[in-house]
């Protein structure tokens, strides 16, 4: 028989146990509930703004024309009249050869000349008289006028022992020294002029490339610099921005077969000779501005299975969404998005690692979102 102390104790003891497992399944529960708290994000929200595109194309500077000197008449060389590497002007002498025998059979032409005249008119005085017959008199003019002829291939090869530049430019190394026998049909030219101003810019494209830039020209994208020709400017070796302005033609373009590229030629004002032929540069095409365009860091544009680009957002309800975004260009270290986001759009660029598509989320204060940004590639990897 149990004692009324004894039924007491038990009943507390029934009591305190109740209310001992009450507290742990409230601890518990209170526990998972924290663990289930919405990760903390922080945002960048889109907004357009103005930016300068440009489209960058690699290609060598081409020497404008190139001459090649070579002599007309056979001879020794007399005198070199250029400094090598310098500027000469078209039509300046840059090889004297020994005139000597051109020039005696110039004069002798000229005497025969002087002879054949005279005795022309003697005959042409006589025939009034009958002094002299008509064939006669046609024989000596038919002779003068082969003895002038004759003078004045003298007088052409007299001049072609002046060996002149054919263009304006700037002349290389001579292949030939003061005593150096040349020949009218020698195949190694004396020395070659290079105009340098204006020079071209040769780049090569793609023919589906071509068409594009085209389209871009015709519409308005890409600024014209005239009928079929789009404004472009330099970029040199060194990094350095060459100061002049030039055009980029779009005629007169030959599809390689075999590579399906073609050849573009730009042409830029060159007065100071600042670039030389065979340099390597970057041609960019000035297409304007845009003033509403939407940049994304390209870290935080990742791709989804189906290879398609994708960013993560805040939707309207507080949960976080998988956008696709379309981006066209890069623009520095920014993806130009031309689709998939919209002004106002709420970009997540930290905590991505604790975030999963249609999961509530937190927006970190606007004073922790700047240094949360910061680690945004880190988590974006």
């Amino acid at each position: 028989m149990h004692s009324p102390l004894n039924k007491t104790s038990f009943i507390l003891f029934s009591s305190g146990l109740a209310l001992a497992l009450a507290g742990c399944h409230s601890g518990t529960e209170g526990a998972q509930q924290q663990g289930q708290q919405a990760p903390v994000v922080a945002v960048q929200v889109i907004a357009p703004q103005s930016v300068s595109l440009d489209t960058e194309l690699a290609g060598r500077t081409t020497a404008h024309t190139i001459a090649e000197v070579r002599p007309q008449v056979s001879g020794i060389i007399q005198k070199r009249l250029f400094e090598e590497g310098s500027e000469v002007k078209a039509g300046q002498a840059l090889y004297q050869i020994d005139p000597s025998t051109y020039r005696a059979n110039f004069e002798s032409a000229q005497a025969n000349v002087v002879t054949l005249r005279l005795k022309a008119e003697r005959y042409k005085e006589l025939i009034a008289s009958d002094a002299v017959g008509q064939q006669d008199y046609d024989d000596a003019v038919a002779s003068l006028k082969q003895a002038e002829a004759t003078l004045q291939t003298a007088k052409i090869n007299l001049d072609y022992t002046h060996v002149y530049a054919p263009v304006a430019g700037r002349i290389g190394k001579s292949s030939v020294t003061v005593g150096a026998l040349v020949t009218a049909d020698q195949t190694t030219a004396l020395a070659t002029v290079q105009q340098l101003d204006p020079i071209y810019v040769d780049v090569t494209r793609s023919s589906r490339e071509l068409l594009e830039l085209q389209n871009q020209l015709a519409n308005g994208t890409i600024r014209s610099a005239g009928e079929n020709a789009a404004r472009v400017k330099l970029t040199l070796e060194d990094g350095s921005e060459y100061p002049l302005e030039g055009k980029l033609q779009f005629s007169d373009v030959t599809v390689d077969a075999n590579t399906g590229s073609v050849t573009l030629r730009a042409i830029f004002p060159n007065p100071k000779h600042k670039l030389l032929p065979g340099m390597f540069v970057k041609a960019r095409l000035i297409e304007g501005i845009n003033e509403k365009a939407i940049l994304v860091q390209q870290n935080f544009v990742t791709h989804n299975a189906k290879g398609k680009a994708t960013v993560m957002v805040v939707g309207k309800d507080g949960k976080a969404e998988e956008r696709e975004v379309q981006t066209s260009r890069s623009v520095g270290s920014d993806w130009l998005v031309s689709a998939g986001l919209n002004p106002g759009d709420q970009l997540i660029v930290s905590g991505l690692q604790y975030v999963q598509a249609g999961a509530p989320v937190q927006i970190a204060p606007a004073s922790a979102s700047a240094p949360a940004a910061e680690s945004a590639p880190a988590a974006a990897k």
